[in-house]
């Protein structure tokens, strides 16, 4: 998966290229990331016409506290042969190839492999990222996580100590 405005890319290591792969994958991500949030950063989905993704109701619907079928996200297919339709992720793929040529089994990865990879391909500076990496375009953000204990929203927090 990959976020379009700034190119981080997930990956999840699914063995077979199984339907019940890829839905295992999106309710890892809705259950770690809670609906709204999964909601929000995956709105849609855009994939190729790989049998992995034939299933589309068990990728976009999960249940809700009620028990009913509610859509968590939108399932589009690339017209067959228009790689260019999702041009971002097929740079990404060049990259994972680099590391795991085309035909070779996935047999031998875990995830911890499969994360690893990711790390590496989101550490690639990009001309498109003015030649930053998906990485950095978070740090310079400033963004990061304040610990609970911490958390202090009260106007005496911008008073500089």
């Amino acid at each position: 998966m990959i976020f379009r405005k700034n190119n981080v890319m997930l990956l999840f290591l699914m063995l077979g290229r199984k339907a019940e792969s890829v839905k295992r994958g999106v309710d890892y991500l809705e259950t770690e990331l809670g609906i709204a949030i999964f909601r929000r950063l995956f709105p849609v989905i855009l994939t190729d016409n790989g049998s992995e993704f034939k299933k589309v109701d068990e990728s976009e619907l999960t249940s809700d506290k009620d028990g009913f079928l509610v859509y968590r996200t939108s399932l589009f297919f690339c017209d067959p042969m228009a790689s260019w339709q999702k041009g971002r992720i097929e740079k990404n793929h060049e990259f994972t190839r680099y590391a795991i040529p085309r035909k070779r089994s996935l047999n031998p990865y875990n995830q911890y492999d499969i994360t690893l990879l990711m790390n590496h391909i989101n550490s690639i500076k990009r001309p498109e990222l003015g030649n930053k990496c998906p990485y950095e375009l978070m740090r310079v953000l400033k963004m990061h996580i304040i610990p609970p204990d911490k958390v202090h929203l009260m106007p005496d927090l911008f008073i500089k100590k």
